[in-house]
């Protein structure tokens, strides 16, 4: 169908590596415990876009440009795992805050109101900044794809799109199980600032270790 060659496999293939914990995910889950199911969808839309932008590249050939060009790879893989480091750090930081504000209950403030609310973050951006800065994305889609597009076709643009819209709609599927799943969590972090400081404090360290794994790769 449309130049893609045992299309069951690369869809229990795909299955498989979208349900693999990353970044991506792990992003979108904590802004949805965070800030509910309409945050939660920018931070997946970001993700979308991203993805679909590291595919149009991969079948563009930029894959092969970062395999042979030891440098720009380098370029690309460090300022990923410094963006990962950033993000982190900023989790790690509001961790400590709630740690410290764990005794404290939400009070109104003078004027009527809750208390400040943080400053305003953008899933939509972060999400797709963290998707663009990974240069293994772009490898993978394009060693991943190639395996299921028939070499024969005549057009095999049409194939690496139908491959695009399923890995897209696979990653669409998990990431709405997330978003929910982190609006229920929401509930408990507002109740219990200690698992709030714990949770965010593990998202923080697990985007540490993406930042290292990304750092530490090769071509």
């Amino acid at each position: 169908m449309l130049g893609v060659t045992d299309l069951p496999t690369y869809l229990v293939g795909l299955a498989l590596i979208v349900l693999l914990p990353g970044p991506n995910s792990l992003y979108v889950l904590s802004v949805a415990a965070r800030r509910g199911v309409r945050a939660g969808y920018q931070a997946a839309a970001g993700v979308w876009c991203g993805d679909t932008v590291l595919m149009v590249l991969s079948a563009a050939g930029v894959a092969s440009l970062l395999q042979a060009n030891d440098v720009l790879f380098g370029i690309v893989k460090y300022a990923g795992a410094g963006y990962l480091t950033w993000l982190a750090v900023g989790m790690l930081r509001a961790a400590w805050s709630m740690w410290r504000a764990r005794h404290e209950r939400d009070e109104p403030n003078p004027a009527g109101g809750r208390e400040t609310a943080p400053a305003v973050e953008r899933p939509y951006r972060k999400a797709l900044m963290i998707s663009l800065l990974n240069p293994k994305a772009i490898l993978f889609f394009i060693s991943f794809f190639v395996q299921f597009v028939d070499p024969g076709y005549a057009h095999p643009a049409l194939s690496f799109v139908l491959l695009g819209i399923l890995a897209n709609a696979a990653s669409a599927l998990y990431l709405t199980a997330l978003i929910f799943g982190g609006t229920r969590l929401a509930a408990a972090f507002r109740r219990r600032k200690r698992l709030s400081a714990g949770m965010t404090t593990a998202a923080g360290a697990m985007f540490l270790g993406f930042a290292a794994k990304l750092s530490l790769s090769s071509v």
